[in-house]
């Protein structure tokens, strides 16, 4: 090959010589979109010598596995979540139950509860509470107390559940 001694004028060139490259003459916009930045990450060859990938029999078995492990993860934290739920609730009427309770042994008491019956909470007009067997219907007008609090239950650990609260609402579930 003949060396360019000018612009124009052709070069004698060994082939063991280096080329000599142009830059004005690449294409950087067009070398860009052939190219990506993470290769490995593309699901196909990425070159020309590149093999081709192709999902595999394994792949598409860990592919459901791994759906399936997720989907029994997301039922299981479902199901702890409203066992939470659940568990809130049952500490919130324990918690009520233990006020009413403690409101009560506080309370005038006149007469032995018994497990399982149903008694009335009044607020007398000095502002002590009392604990009757007599329910508000059964006072008649006018009554004999400053006002009705809870209508409760004696249970068999000796705490109080809520029946019905002075604003009338039956919360009976048992």
């Amino acid at each position: 090959m003949k060396k360019k001694t000018e612009k124009n004028e052709p070069i004698q060139r060994n082939s063991k010589e280096p080329r000599a490259i142009d830059v004005d003459q690449i294409d950087l916009v067009k070398m860009k979109e052939k190219t990506v930045d993470l290769p490995g990450l593309l699901e196909y060859a990425h070159s020309v010598g590149g093999f081709s990938v192709v999902p595999t029999e394994q792949g598409v078995i860990k592919g459901k596995a791994m759906q399936a492990m997720s989907e029994q993860t997301q039922m299981h934290l479902d199901q702890i979540f409203e066992q939470m739920q659940l568990l809130a609730k049952q500490a919130k009427e324990l918690k009520d139950r233990a006020q009413i309770s403690t409101l009560i042994y506080e309370a005038d008491i006149n007469f032995q509860p018994v497990i399982g019956h149903t008694y009335y909470v009044y607020e007398k007009k000095d502002g002590r509470t009392l604990l009757s067997m007599v329910s508000p219907e059964e006072w008649g007008d006018p009554s004999p107390f400053k006002s009705f609090i809870n209508e409760v239950r004696l249970l068999a650990d000796h705490t109080w559940k809520i029946v019905k609260r002075d604003d009338d609402e039956d919360i009976t579930s048992a």
